[in-house]
């Protein structure tokens, strides 16, 4: 049976480039309508009033379009992520990590024991009790893909142990946040925050770890993480899609009949 979250590592661990649109809209039809054009899709719920009734609509059609989705959910404790994985969510992303010991209680919340601490209640991965036997623990630990944002100057100054812990597969930069971390709201070129990301990009790359990115629908801007050593964009939203393609149709139809 085809694995979308084992498709998404195969690829990483071959070098390609993957990206994804970031999912504000509450309704699912957002996520099939996108689907196609990407290769995941990025569910928030840090920044959108996503429900749990929500994201469960947005999570089937990632199933149906046989794309791994991953939630960025509202933050580190255990009741924000527990519900979301036994929704069927195909990995979390959680932001403003701060410390080492935070990281690790993410982990733990995302395995099942031995190897973490998460409760037993998947209904929806399990296909609903028929397949929650030890094969599906076994593949749950192995496959569901964590990963922490870097968007804070305490993450940057606690890299190397963080990205040292067993368990977490991904980092994935805030430059915005990090920007505004660091005394430079928005310079996202200024060379501390530059010097931050590539620490970051260093620090995961030499521990065997992909990088992700947050950022908005700018090519420019992706293609320069690209470079950088970044692998998966969530490269803008639904929303903004939307906003950008109706002022560009309208702007054009002005010009044309002025």
């Amino acid at each position: 049976m085809f694995d979308p979250v084992a498709h998404f590592r195969q690829r990483l661990a071959q070098g390609e480039v993957l990206a994804g649109p970031g999912i504000y809209l509450t309704d699912p039809q957002a996520s099939e309508a996108l689907a196609d054009s990407f290769d995941f899709l990025w569910l928030d719920m840090e920044h959108s009033p996503m429900s749990m009734e929500a994201l469960r609509g947005h999570l089937l059609v990632a199933r149906s379009k046989h794309k791994p989705a991953f939630v960025r959910v509202g933050g580190s404790d255990t009741a924000f992520i527990k519900p979301v994985l036994d929704a069927g969510a195909s990995g979390i992303v959680v932001p403003q990590i701060r410390s080492v010991e935070e990281v690790k209680q993410v982990v733990g919340d995302c395995r099942y024991p031995p190897v973490g601490r998460r409760g037993f209640g998947p209904l929806i991965p399990t296909n609903y009790g028929r397949n929650a036997g030890p094969e599906y623990v076994a593949t749950a630990n192995a496959q569901l893909f964590v990963s922490v944002m870097i968007e804070t100057a305490e993450a940057v100054a606690a890299i190397d142990q963080i990205v040292a812990l067993p368990g977490l597969d991904s980092v994935v930069l805030g430059p915005w946040d990090l920007s505004g971390a660091l005394g430079f709201l928005g310079e996202v070129g200024h060379p501390k925050v530059v010097a931050a990301l590539e620490k970051v990009i260093a620090s995961a790359k030499g521990a065997g770890l992909s990088v992700g990115s947050g950022m908005p629908a700018d090519p420019e801007f992706a293609a320069l993480q690209v470079s950088r050593g970044v692998q998966w964009l969530q490269l803008g939203g639904d929303c903004g899609y939307l906003v950008a393609y109706a002022d560009q149709l309208v702007g054009q139809l002005r010009q044309r009949l002025a």
